[in-house]
């Protein structure tokens, strides 16, 4: 079974391992930076923290070292804690290597660009104009949108006002009407009273012409007839 020690060296040594293939990584990824600057520095940023934390666990793993009851064992890890320091340095000197690397790219593209600047300008300008054009016209298509829309209220406003006066003169034309049917009702009444008050006329004319006509025969007759 391993000592306590020999495991913690062996976890001390993993992290080692951990932290050096990082900062490889983040070397290979500022060769492959082609700017901007801010990029790089970003990079280098993330570089630095892990160098120090490569730092700190190759010196723990020295304090561990110093730790070892056997000798042999402490000569061994230090010579483990001498290699990762010696992987440590030939990283930094990758590091400052790739950031030449980086930074001459990030020149020449820069010359580069000033090279085209004059292009790019003119593209830009030409850009800036189809830009302002086109707004332009998305601000006259907006504002025709606008006065149809204010149109469109508009009639809708008197298409309702329209309604409101057609609704008052049914309403209007409804109250004659009920005041039409109401004489109507009236007049019917009156009629009718008219006729049966015709009719008692009549009766009463006709009884009165047939008590004259008895009247008149008989009067007739007793000078006719006596005897009768």
């Amino acid at each position: 079974m391993a000592a306590p020690q020999d495991v913690h060296v062996r976890i001390c040594n993993q992290e080692i391992v951990k932290f050096d293939l990082e900062v490889k990584a983040l070397i290979q990824d500022i060769r492959d930076c082609s700017g901007p600057l801010s990029a790089l520095t970003e990079l280098n940023t993330k570089v630095k923290e892990k160098f120090q934390q490569l730092r700190h666990r190759i010196q723990d793993l020295e304090q561990l070292a110093k730790e070892q009851d056997k000798e042999s064992e402490k000569q061994l890890v230090l010579q483990e804690v001498e290699n990762h320091r010696k992987q440590m340095l030939s990283n930094q000197t990758s590091w400052r290597k790739a950031n030449l690397t980086c930074k001459i790219a990030i020149d020449n593209l820069e010359k580069a660009e000033l090279l085209q600047g004059g292009d790019l300008l003119r593209q830009r300008k030409t850009t800036k104009e189809s830009l302002a054009q086109t707004s332009s016209t998305i601000t006259e298509s907006l504002m025709g949108i606008s006065r149809m829309m204010a149109q469109q209220v508009q009639q809708s406003e008197e298409a309702m006002q329209s309604l409101v006066t057609s609704s008052r003169t049914i309403l209007d034309a409804n109250e004659e009407f009920k005041s039409m049917s109401g004489t109507i009702q009236l007049g019917r009444k009156l009629i009718t009273k008219y006729n049966r008050r015709e009719l008692t006329d009549k009766l009463l004319i006709f009884l009165a012409l047939a008590l004259f006509l008895a009247t008149v025969l008989y009067i007739v007759k007793k000078r006719l007839f006596p005897f009768l």
